[in-house]
């Protein structure tokens, strides 16, 4: 099994669940006590978010570049960025290193189309919901993402950084995910990104109107395909 760097921290709740799967992933294949063989690098969040309020993208890149550089010399054969916001930057990661680079969006737009899913409802930050590094990369994919109108995006965007973060889950949010996600469906989705890696604290194939596309699971599997390649 190759080495996998985890460049995480963004926010830490998400870089969990990327731990655990990608552990029960490789325990699956394995078998016995066997788990993943990985490096993390979890980078402080709140220095990350103040860059991206102040629209410090530079900056931010530097930092995660300068991060991801460490992990390769620390031994990292491919490298994965545990959050989807952060992949705007992520021109700059891969021009740090010279180990592969699996892009959320690309991981996540191969799943959606090998379900034969083309208008995909897309619930994140607002970053990535209203900028292209992510939606364009996913209509360069074939598709056409459906986003949520304004007060919906700023709700989904809200409940992230407000609550999700600090590894909160509100019932009242969970219904406030699910009315979103019916309302995606409304406007002609036929599928849902949960294209922030911690959506899925609040929504899942057990209480979405629309079959789930969940980026970290997706984003991890796509890790492990490589790593045991």
């Amino acid at each position: 099994m190759k080495t996998i760097g985890i460049l995480g921290g963004m926010s830490c709740e998400s870089t969990a669940l990327y731990y655990a799967r990608l552990n029960a992933g490789a325990r699956a294949r394995l078998g016995g006590l066997h788990s993943a063989d990985c490096l993390i690098r979890s980078v402080d969040f709140g220095v990350i978010e103040a860059m991206q309020a102040r629209g410090d993208w530079d900056g931010a890149g530097a930092a995660l570049a300068g991060a991801a550089k460490g992990l390769e010399a620390g031994g990292a054969d491919l490298l994965i960025l545990a959050t989807n916001t952060m992949h705007k930057v992520a021109p700059a990661i891969e021009a740090a290193v010279s180990i592969p680079f699996l892009h959320i969006a690309d991981a996540t737009a191969a799943a959606l189309k090998a379900a034969g899913k083309s208008r995909p409802g897309l619930m994140a930050t607002a970053y990535t919901m209203e900028q292209d590094f992510y939606t364009g990369r996913l209509r360069a994919a074939g598709l056409a993402p459906v986003i949520p109108g304004d007060a919906d995006r700023a709700e989904t965007h809200r409940i992230i950084y407000d609550e999700l973060c600090l590894g909160e889950t509100r019932p009242e949010s969970r219904a406030s995910y699910e009315g979103i996600a019916g309302r995606l469906g409304e406007a002609g989705a036929d599928s849902l990104i949960l294209g922030c890696t911690e959506v899925g604290m609040l929504l899942d194939g057990g209480n979405s109107p629309l079959p789930v596309f969940d980026t970290t699971l997706i984003h991890c599997d796509a890790a492990l395909e490589a790593a045991f390649a």
